[in-house]
């Protein structure tokens, strides 16, 4: 009885010993029949990661050739707030902006820091709060609007080191074509901005 008591506590441990060294071997790979499992969680991991706001990316835009740029608006801007999305439905005052008939112009495309049109010393306005991610910008395009609902948009590339000091350049680049081509409207605001 002692022999068999020690012999099936010896091959216990020998079993034991075995399946813990062949778990350390297999560590990190899928196991047999969970790979299609583990590929569609590495899958929706992934995609989690791609929309998650703050991740940050490194800077994979050109540098900056020629003089350095100079920022022709020196106005300050804070960084945005911490993003929190309104509630759900219409804003309680309607919406912001009455429907009303638009054309849109022939996009320019303009160097950064070439200012084309003439400076308009524009009334002051709330800048827009950016929640971009600036490594990833490539091109920004801001669009002013005249009285009679004509948009004029600007666009203008990015350079690695681009961010938000260098938005009022471009946001006033197109107030500034908006000023100029419509005839001298001083209601011209600014309608939006976008990137890609």
């Amino acid at each position: 009885m002692k022999l068999a008591t020690c012999l099936a506590v010896a091959l216990s441990f020998a079993w034991l010993t075995n399946s813990v060294a062949r778990a350390d071997e297999h560590h990190g790979e899928p196991h047999r029949g969970d790979e299609h499992h583990g590929d569609e969680h590495h899958g929706e991991q992934h995609h989690a990661e791609e929309h998650h706001p703050e991740e940050h990316h490194p800077d994979q835009r050109p540098e900056w050739h020629g003089p350095p740029p100079q920022l022709r608006n020196m106005e300050r801007r804070p960084e945005p707030p911490r993003w929190q999305p309104h509630p759900t439905g219409v804003h309680p005052h309607g919406p912001m902006v009455r429907q009303h008939p638009v054309r849109v112009l022939r996009p320019s495309v303009v160097h950064y820091g070439a200012h084309p049109w003439r400076r308009w010393e524009h009334p002051g306005f709330a800048r827009p709060a950016y929640y971009w991610d600036w490594p990833l910008v490539r091109q920004v395009t801001c669009v002013a609007e005249d009285s009679y609902g004509d948009q004029y948009p600007v666009t203008e590339d990015t350079w690695r080191g681009f961010g938000l000091p260098n938005m009022n350049d471009v946001e006033d680049d197109a107030l500034d074509r908006c000023y100029q081509e419509s005839g001298g409207d001083p209601s011209c605001y600014l309608a939006t901005c976008s990137h890609f």
